[in-house]
């Protein structure tokens, strides 16, 4: 079922968890659960091949099965799961997630987020736990509140004040990287608020005098 070149690995991690909670490993090429309950429509594996994991031991494959993985705006599709018994923590493979379901990892040193390959819209999160990032259930089926907006499309104009007035040319990139959605791509009509907010003070008028030594006339705008 695996290419002699393609059989199944893992970093092999240590310590009890629930089934219900998975660990992104960068290593993995396939998904592997410790627990048979997890998975859908699972059928005995019959193949020759183990799951190598990092100490170089070679793992039983009992079955292999599919099972969802649950988030408020997509559910993702975890195929050709591995059952492996004597595994200790369920691993979700990086990798496999990428081309199953056209989204993307993004790891920051205490947290990570999986986003839509194309929106760039944040689909899932997860801590830092003990030097492991950890997708539990409450983080697959919660998305931060800042995330969300009520209104996810808006009009050039609307957008320009929204974001602080930025230039004609800062929108159209946001709008060109998928980071805003503007009903009209119109240009934006004149905006009152900028040429306030970039005017300055006149220069002083000439005066005719002429000072005849350092420090004679100072002049102080407070």
């Amino acid at each position: 079922m695996f290419p002699v070149s393609q059989q199944p690995s893992a970093h092999l991690a240590v310590g009890n968890i629930s089934a219900t909670t998975w660990f992104p490993d960068t290593g993995a090429n396939q998904h592997v659960t410790p627990d048979l309950g997890t998975l859908t429509d699972s059928t005995p594996y019959l193949g020759n091949n183990y799951l190598h994991v990092g100490d170089g031991k070679g793992l039983d494959i009992s079955h292999i099965g599919h099972t969802k993985l649950h988030s408020p705006k997509r559910m993702f599709t975890l195929s050709n799961v591995l059952y492996v018994p004597h595994i200790t923590k369920p691993l979700l493979s990086v990798q496999k997630l990428y081309c199953d379901n056209h989204v993307y990892f993004e790891f920051h040193a205490s947290m990570f987020y999986v986003k839509d390959l194309v929106t760039k819209e944040v689909l899932l999160s997860g801590q830092s736990h003990d030097g492991l990032y950890v997708l539990s259930e409450s983080s697959a089926t919660s998305v931060p509140q800042a995330f969300w907006s009520p209104c996810i499309s808006a009009t050039a104009d609307l957008w320009h004040r929204r974001l602080g007035h930025p230039t004609p040319r800062i929108l159209n990139l946001l709008v060109f990287d998928n980071k805003i959605v503007c009903t009209s791509r119109r240009s934006l009509t004149q905006c009152q608020a900028c040429p306030l907010g970039k005017s300055s003070h006149l220069s002083l008028r000439p005066t005719g005098h002429k000072n005849s030594a350092p420090l004679e006339l100072i002049f102080s705008d407070v």
